[in-house]
């Protein structure tokens, strides 16, 4: 499991690295359709200048575009607003990431905004940008 940004806000910028295909073009297209806000969260700073990368709230909720996409697997796989995700549980919350499209959207979610995978249709104009590969949630 990664352990790739830190689900917890505070006064100082969110941590987040950078994914290995945050360059991608696909995901400079996908990044100018994040969200303005997230249920009500306004972005907050992160630790890293990319367009591929952003925050909301506090608890910080984060969003990265470049993530490896997901092989098919038994995880949780859920159908959002015509857009696939796989959910993995983590100790303080949910990381959800995008399945069927290449280079991947992972958004990781805190505990504190359950049902997490409700804010996704949030996200479903940044992931609808991304290429799909033909593969679907069965």
């Amino acid at each position: 499991m990664l352990a790739l940004a830190s689900l917890t806000g505070c006064s100082r910028p969110v941590e987040v690295v950078l994914p290995g295909r945050a360059g991608d073009p696909a995901c400079q297209a996908a990044a100018g359709r994040w969200p303005a806000s997230v249920s009500g969260h306004d972005r907050v700073t992160t630790s890293v200048e990319s367009a591929s990368v952003a925050a909301w709230g506090d608890p910080a909720l984060v969003a990265r575009c470049g993530v490896a996409a997901p092989a098919p697997t038994t995880d949780d796989c859920l159908t959002v607003n015509g857009v696939d995700w796989v959910a993995t549980a983590l100790t303080d919350g949910t990381r959800f990431v995008t399945y069927g499209r290449t280079p991947a959207i992972e958004v990781l979610v805190p505990r504190a905004y359950a049902p997490e995978g409700s804010l996704l249709p949030a996200f479903a104009a940044a992931a609808g940008a991304l290429p799909a590969t033909g593969r679907h949630c069965s």
